[in-house]
């Protein structure tokens, strides 16, 4: 407190003179109708400016917030689409009856952790067995398949990722409707593929590749477009090169998706298989 004084007492001229062009400038404005004006329309844009940076920065701070409830209603949208129903089609004296049954729901979950540069990538997600996640179910994000579900426990779960040298997906030419099996080679990038096809089929530069519904995901998912066309050494497939659709390298959100009927076709098929 004494230095205070002191302090005070030393420059008692200098703040004097701040009191005085203080109670000058107030009695200037109050008393002149122009520059009062001029002085509130300053006010008023410098609080406007102050109010926005504040709102700005609030809103950052909501971000993931706001990313975890887009998700969960882009979710919810997903399994509203006519691919995720399974449509039973009946003939009865010459009437159609059709019956849409959900066959898909998705499951949103983020992603924790990543890899992109190995032979065998892996991608970890925040959802396990407790919120619904089984082995083998198939992983996708708004840009087109990402993987598939390796292995889960109550709160988490591991995703082969489609960067992996085992990941092989049944795929379809969107225009050509050819089927083929979807593969990754270790020795291209993260941004390729490569789609196995009949000789038969006829695919095109540009064309995309999407799921066939044969296996894990539902008709018409992304996996990229062709890039390139050359055929596999004998010339009994064809081996076509695809850019991915997705960047794995800025993955944040994805949707496992929820095969109803799963169950009931493996156990079918593996009689059959017998």
């Amino acid at each position: 407190m004494r230095n205070l004084l002191i302090f005070i007492t030393k420059y008692n001229a200098f703040f004097l003179f701040l009191i005085f062009e203080v109670s000058s400038l107030l009695i200037y404005i109050k008393y002149n109708s122009f520059q009062k004006a001029t002085f509130i329309n300053s006010q008023n844009q410098v609080t406007g400016s102050l109010f926005a940076q504040v709102s700005e920065f609030k809103g950052y701070l909501s971000l993931k917030e706001q990313n975890d409830s887009l998700a969960r209603e882009n979710a919810k949208l997903r399994g509203m689409l006519k691919t995720s129903f399974y449509v039973d089609t009946v003939e009865k004296h010459k009437v159609v009856d059709t019956v849409y049954k959900q066959q898909y729901t998705y499951l949103v979950a983020r992603v924790i952790n990543n890899s992109t540069n190995q032979s065998n990538n892996y991608i970890t997600i925040n959802r396990g067995r407790k919120d619904g996640i089984a082995k083998d179910m198939g992983v996708i994000c708004g840009a087109g398949v990402v993987g598939m579900v390796a292995d889960v426990t109550d709160h988490f779960a591991i995703v082969k990722s489609l960067l992996h040298s085992k990941s092989q997906f049944s795929a379809m030419l969107a225009d050509d409707k050819a089927v083929g099996s979807f593969t990754w080679v270790s020795n291209l990038d993260r941004h390729r593929g490569l789609l196995s096809l009949q000789n038969d089929a006829r695919p095109k530069l540009g064309e995309p590749v999407v799921t066939s519904g044969y296996s894990l995901f539902p008709t018409g998912i992304p996996f990229g477009k062709i890039t390139n066309l050359h055929a596999k050494e004998g010339g009994l497939l064809l081996n076509v090169e695809i850019g991915l659709s997705v960047d794995f390298a800025k993955l944040q959100y994805v949707y496992v998706v929820v095969n109803k009927f799963a169950q009931e076709q493996t156990g079918l098929e593996a009689v059959q298989s017998k």
